[in-house]
């Protein structure tokens, strides 16, 4: 789980730009719109654990906790509030950050890592899910129905191409955000933190601190991604935006494609939305692309344990294959 420390070259960057912008040109279809929505949406809600998991090495089994908070945020800020659905955005933001700086400040004062603080952050989901399922404010188990109201200022789009471009904007800042933290001084804090806390710590760094800030750095994504969720399905309940599925989903997309890596959710998230969609078409198994998707993750950490990010940086650099 190592992150590629040769530089991106900036021609990478507009080229995987250029692609994405013209994908919807290029194929206008409904559900070849849907799928790079999808696809895009993995990729965002994925680089919110690769940020905490990847980068700083604090594996999480509950990011979902931060989903569904986010996801929960900007619906009762439009339908218990009657604001802005745009508010959204920032209040799922803030819900996120807010979960994560609690979560983190709890577990890591507590001296939870590894397993251990993985397993706390299942529980907060967890808790999270029964408090969203007993309170009348979220409508408990009936969820809460957003009402179709076709238009950009009720972020509802009448074509999902809409959706595409804001998820790809999204999509383009956490990755901006993914390549500051592999340059930044905070980044290397958190390498060094990923690699070996306690010669962190001998150096200098604050590594409550550091691991706080991640943390809450990845929750309010994860929140944004909730609220782009809701407003894409127009539906929320405690078991959809609390479900474990949303939390593994994040985990593998990062895992495959190449964990601490700037485009490694883009990559895993563009392999999962393919396997969802083709089984989906292919069979009606409910469930199956989890499977399919499990056994491709044996398969990766076996033969590319960095992911396959790895294998294109091999293909692009043969002396690597000497590594």
């Amino acid at each position: 789980m190592k992150s590629v420390l040769q530089p991106i070259p900036w021609k990478l960057h507009l080229a995987v730009l250029a692609v994405a912008i013209a994908f919807p040109f290029v194929f206008p279809s409904n559900f070849m719109v849907n799928f790079g929505v999808l696809a895009l949406f993995y990729a965002f809600i994925g680089q919110s654990w690769n940020i905490a998991g990847g980068f700083a090495g604090q594996l999480s089994f509950g990011h979902v906790a931060f989903f569904g908070v986010g996801a929960y945020a900007s619906t009762i800020v439009q339908l218990r509030l009657g604001l802005s659905p745009w508010l959204g955005l920032p209040a799922s933001a803030l819900a996120g950050a807010a979960v994560g700086g609690v979560i983190a400040a709890l577990s890591f004062r507590a001296g939870l890592k590894g397993s251990y603080f993985a397993l706390i952050t299942l529980a907060f989901a967890e808790v999270l899910r029964i408090v969203a399922n007993s309170i009348g404010i979220t409508g408990g188990g009936l969820g809460m129905l957003i009402p179709m109201k076709a238009g950009a200022g009720n972020f509802q789009f009448a074509d999902r191409s809409g959706f595409y471009f804001l998820i790809l904007a999204l999509a383009v800042l956490s990755i901006a955000l993914a390549e500051w933290l592999r340059r930044s001084r905070f980044g290397a804090h958190l390498a060094a933190i990923r690699e070996n806390e306690d010669a962190a710590r001998a150096l200098g760094i604050n590594v409550f601190a550091e691991k706080v800030k991640v943390m809450v750095l990845s929750g309010a994504i994860g929140g944004v991604g909730g609220c782009f969720f809701a407003q894409y399905f127009l539906y929320i309940d405690p078991l959809i935006v609390f479900g474990v599925d949303k939390s593994v989903e994040m985990l593998l997309v990062s895992m495959i494609g190449g964990a601490g890596t700037v485009y490694g959710p883009l990559v895993g998230a563009l392999l999962l939305a393919f396997v969802s969609d083709v089984t989906r078409v292919l069979t009606q198994i409910q469930g199956l692309s989890l499977v399919l998707y499990g056994g491709l993750l044996v398969v990766i950490i076996a033969f590319l344990p960095n992911g396959l990010i790895d294998l294109f940086r091999r293909r692009t650099n043969p002396a690597k294959r000497q590594d």
